[in-house]
Formats: C-alpha cells, sequence, structure tokens
C-alpha cells in the first residue's frame, strides 16, 4: 500500500474525529478573542490609523529603535505608541512614531530630548480623529459582512444546495476567526492593512472550498473519499504556494504594511487547509452519506 492508499485510509477511518479537531481550533479562537474583548475592551488590538491618533515621519539615517520605544513607553505609561522604521536597501532613512492618547506638542518635546531637532520642516505628522478612525473601522465591518453575503448568494447560485452554501461561508468565517486569533496572540496592531488582508484571505477560502465542493457535488465519477482527495491534491498545492509566496515575500520585504499583509495572509492560508480539508470536506461527506441514505464510499 502507499503512501496516498495509506493516507486515503486513515483519512476515511478518522474523518469524523478531524471534524470535531477542526471545531475545538475553531473553539478555542473564539475563546481567546471573547477573552482578549472582556480583559481589553477589544478583540483585536488597532493601530493608529484605525482607532484613531497621530504618525510622525521624521527623516533620520540612525535611530535607535528599541532605546526609543523604550524611553517613550516609560514617559507615556498610559498611551499607545509604536516606533518603527522605514528602510531602503537595507539602511534607515526615516522614523515613524505612531500614537494614540498623548499630546503632538508632549510627544514632540519627549523626541527633541532623544536628539531629534523636531523644528518646523524636519519632520510631518498626520493625524487621524478617533472618530474617524472609528467610523472607518466600522465601515470595514460592514464590507466584510457585505462580502460573506454576497460570497453566500454565488455560493448558492453556483450549486443551487443551502447547506453546502453554509458549509463555505462557515470555513471562510472560521479562516478569519483564527487568524485574528493569531494575530491577537502576537500582539500584532491591526491596521487597515491588515483588513486588506482578512479580505484577501476570503477570496482564498472560496477559491479553495469551491474547488472542493465542486469535486465533490458536481462530479460523479469515483466515490466521495476519491474526488475529496483529486480535490485535495490540487487545493492544498495552491495553498502551499501561496504560503510560501507570502512568506517570501514578508522575510525580504522592507515595508511594515506589506509585512502585516503577508503575515495574516500566510496565516490565513494554514487555517485555510485545516478548514477546508478537515472540516468542510468531512462535513461534505457527512452530509452527502447521509443524504443518499449511508455507505462511506458511496458516489
Amino acid at each position: 500500500m502507499g503512501f496516498k492508499d495509506t493516507l486515503a485510509s486513515i483519512y476515511d477511518k478518522q474523518y469524523k474525529k478531524l471534524i470535531v479537531l477542526s471545531f475545538l481550533i475553531l473553539l478555542a479562537s473564539i475563546g481567546f478573542l471573547v477573552h482578549s474583548k472582556l480583559t481589553t475592551g477589544e478583540f483585536v488590538e488597532k493601530g493608529v490609523s484605525l482607532k484613531g491618533g497621530l504618525t510622525l515621519t521624521i527623516p533620520t539615517e540612525q535611530a535607535d529603535i528599541p532605546g526609543i520605544q523604550a524611553n517613550l513607553d516609560s514617559r507615556f505609561p498610559k498611551a499607545d505608541i509604536t516606533v518603527r522604521s522605514i528602510t531602503e536597501a537595507a539602511e534607515i532613512k526615516a522614523l515613524i512614531v505612531e500614537s494614540s492618547d498623548v499630546e503632538e506638542a508632549a510627544l514632540i518635546q519627549a523626541l527633541r530630548t532623544q536628539g531629534f531637532p523636531m523644528e518646523t520642516g524636519e519632520y510631518s505628522v498626520e493625524i487621524m480623529g478617533s472618530s474617524l478612525g472609528q467610523s472607518f473601522f466600522k465601515q470595514t465591518i460592514i464590507a466584510v459582512i457585505v462580502a460573506f453575503i454576497f460570497m453566500g448568494m454565488v455560493v448558492f447560485i453556483a450549486f443551487r444546495s443551502l447547506l453546502p452554501s453554509l458549509f463555505v461561508i462557515l470555513a471562510a468565517g472560521s479562516d478569519i476567526i483564527g487568524a485574528l486569533a493569531v494575530i491577537g496572540l502576537l500582539g500584532i496592531k491591526l491596521s487597515t492593512a491588515g483588513i486588506a488582508a482578512i479580505l484577501m484571505i476570503i477570496g482564498y477560502s472560496v477559491d479553495t472550498n469551491i474547488l472542493l465542493t465542486t469535486k465533490v457535488l458536481k462530479r460523479k465519477e469515483g466515490t466521495i473519499l476519491d474526488r475529496t482527495f483529486s480535490g485535495m491534491r490540487t487545493g492544498v498545492l495552491m495553498s502551499l504556494t501561496s504560503f510560501s509566496a507570502t512568506m517570501i515575500a514578508f522575510i525580504f520585504t522592507q515595508s511594515d504594511v506589506i509585512k502585516q499583509i503577508m503575515l495574516i495572509i500566510s496565516i490565513g492560508l494554514l487555517f485555510d487547509i485545516i478548514y477546508t480539508w478537515l472540516q468542510n470536506a468531512g462535513i461534505l461527506r457527512w452530509y452527502l452519506e447521509r443524504k443518499q441514505g449511508g455507505g462511506a464510499n458511496r458516489g
């Protein structure tokens, strides 16, 4: 018996346990997000672009990022401050200080004490009002909800069946919940770039889940297990190829914005493998077997 046959045999016998495992991972992710909401007031910590604040950009070729961060944190213990750099060819070109709950004048004075001239024309400042940031965040949530609604409509039209359409939506929602939980666990502040990455995760998830659903529901040759593994070979290869590309981009890019996008997409792709090929594939098989009156390998 070859590796493929062995893997198929294990999956054939254990697919219900794998469904349970996928839901346990989902419940753990939901539990983490709920705990975060109860303790911090937010499911995921938001960056300045989503909750409001000010961003200072200071041209400089040398900067002790950890030292500046530690100094500002000690001066403004109640403020949310992030210090990062803009690099080009591995050389620092500018310093970016993002902050909320701190006055612009106080922040500028603190940076002066660390050797930055901070005179007019020596830096740029961008201010995002808290109401504007909150409004933008609410609009992005609405955009995600609308994306799910239209996604469900398209899937329903394609397959003319309600439950498989709901399974696809469940898998995509599980991907996003898992990705948000890991973002929170890693302490990443979600920005507008992160929202863009989450929307991209929805696209990746729908792609692989429609591939699975098409293989299992539309094709009639072979058994349910055969059709599932046929889709799995293509789908997992797609996900792993995309994961490799996003991780390479994450490692080698110098942009913090692109780094966040690539990291979130990479996390989402890993969850997509779990929720497409363990959760959705198992649920689809269970659904078809009940619909057909039983039989693990009925076509």
